[in-house]
């Protein structure tokens, strides 16, 4: 048995509107991104259609239909013991074209209603205002995050939401995976630059003038949003949210040495050392060059990113990857990032590599550099759950993932780290962002949907389900047996 996490740390789970909530075009909600892909797999990119085919399957059109069963879900969150509660807003459900003159109040009301579900549960929501997810219409006008109008259409969602949920909402997260910008296959994701793009996801082509570009806006409009919420919701907390890769160099090769630092500045520390720091970092000129990059900065946009840091630093981990200069190195599957494989790791059934080490030294690197507090805000494992004979799912595996990463953040705090929270990803089955099935599961919750659209959306404890109960209930301490 080990040590209890602090006094007053925030358990609980992450998830996404755009991945469960389901009810695509119901309530005067516009259509998003997402609502565009079809279903995929590893082997089957999930593909992009421009008009919405009634003939195809869209697996995020239902979620898993979060929207109607919300109590039910809040309550199972309620029953493990959850204190915190990750969830998105659907910028689609509050303006459904992103520049309407005004907001659509049967989505304002939906969170209305689910904000206030959960402080009955005594759960504290953490919202994050852009996951993955913005009206389509805008990607048909601006093509997403290339330009710079964008800027102003969040910051008045933004103050939409935040006017509205003032008395509600005390956690909020800018942009979801806001580094996923800095690769080609992030940017499609994180930025939505598909305008008149049709066919398979990876066959979109986006340039690192384009990505960078881009990011440039969603900073400017993060510290917007930022300082708005600084100057007139006091009591708000406000945080960045990163894809952390954390990479190896592949040998003790000076050469490799040099290309994993490379690596880990442009995945990792570059929009971190922006929205923490309050400024582009020292090896962005030489980067920007050597890549073909010219940054259109307008007046005052350094003072907003200046102005605009966040509060406290939020972060997903799922693996780790190795960086090489050598050919011998074999690539691995990942999250929205493909490295080199680990021979000293296993993996998922997905073939991401399980390093709960490694979430510990992230922790210490990342807290080591900006000092200021930390959320794990997504961790987890996607695996081929099967209902046994007896009705029930026996996932040790999941377990067994679970407590080696909670130990690992336990060896953390004790190593000085000012962790604060940690909310697993998809405590409850929900559709794949990156290759859009269900039979990718990582909840504690079991939900009968199906990749072919089937099933009856009834969902079912997992042995993880109680596991991570008693976790929670001792503080972590069943975490560390």
């Amino acid at each position: 048995m080990g040590k209890a996490f602090p006094k007053g740390f925030y358990w609980g789970g992450a998830t996404a509107a755009n991945q469960l909530e389901g009810a695509w075009n119901v309530d005067g909600r516009g259509a998003s991104v997402d609502d565009h892909f079809l279903g995929g797999s590893v082997s089957t990119p999930r593909e992009i259609t421009i008009d919405i085919d009634p003939d195809r399957f869209y697996p995020n059109h239902d979620g898993i239909d979060f929207y109607h069963r919300y109590e039910e879900d809040i309550k199972l969150f309620a029953e493990m013991g959850f204190n915190m509660f990750r969830l998105s807003i659907s910028w689609s459900r509050i303006f459904p074209n992103g520049d309407d003159e005004a907001p659509n109040e049967a989505g304002l009301a939906f969170y209305d209603r689910v904000f206030d579900c959960l402080r009955e549960h005594d759960i504290e929501p953490l919202v994050t205002l852009s996951h993955y997810e913005m009206p389509y219409a805008l990607v048909e006008k601006y093509n997403g995050w290339e330009s710079r109008e964008l800027i102003e259409l969040f910051e008045r969602y933004c103050a939409t939401v935040f006017e509205r949920y003032k008395d509600k909402v005390t956690y909020w997260l800018t942009f979801n995976e806001i580094n996923c910008g800095t690769s080609e296959m992030g940017a499609l994701f994180e930025t939505s630059m598909i305008r008149g793009f049709e066919g398979p996801a990876s066959k979109v082509v986006v340039t690192p003038q384009q990505c960078f570009q881009a990011l440039h806006h969603q900073f400017v409009a993060s510290g917007r949003v930022v300082r708005l919420a600084h100057e007139k919701y006091p009591q708000f907390k406000i945080g960045n949210m990163e894809c952390f890769i954390l990479s190896y160099a592949a040998t003790c090769d000076p050469a490799d040495i040099l290309a994993n630092q490379a690596e880990m500045r442009r995945m990792n520390w570059y929009c971190g050392d922006v929205q923490v720091r309050g400024h582009y970092p020292s090896y962005a000129k030489r980067f920007w060059r050597e890549n073909g990059i010219e940054l259109d900065i307008h007046e005052g946009d350094l003072d907003d990113i200046r102005e605009g840091t966040v509060d406290f630093y939020t972060f997903s981990y799922y693996m780790s990857t190795i960086v090489g200069t050598h050919d011998d190195v074999e690539m691995a599957q990942g999250n929205m990032t493909f490295g080199g494989k680990n021979p000293y790791l296993e993996s998922t059934d997905w073939g991401w590599q399980i390093d709960p080490d490694g979430l510990r030294f992230a922790l210490n690197e990342i807290y080591d550099r900006y000092q200021i507090p930390l959320m794990v805000v997504e961790n987890g494992m996607g695996a081929k759950d099967e209902v046994t004979s007896d009705g029930k799912i026996h996932d040790d595996y999941r377990i067994a993932y679970l407590k080696k990463h909670v130990a690992a953040m336990a060896e953390a705090i004790d190593d000085g780290v000012d962790l604060i929270g940690y909310t697993w990803w998809g405590p409850i089955d929900l559709v794949s962002a990156g290759t859009g099935e269900m039979r990718k599961r990582y909840g504690f919750i079991y939900v009968d949907k199906h990749d072919d659209g089937t099933g009856d959306y009834s969902r079912l404890k997992k042995d993880s389900f109680y596991a991570y109960q008693k976790i929670i209930a001792s503080n972590g301490v069943e975490g560390l047996d």
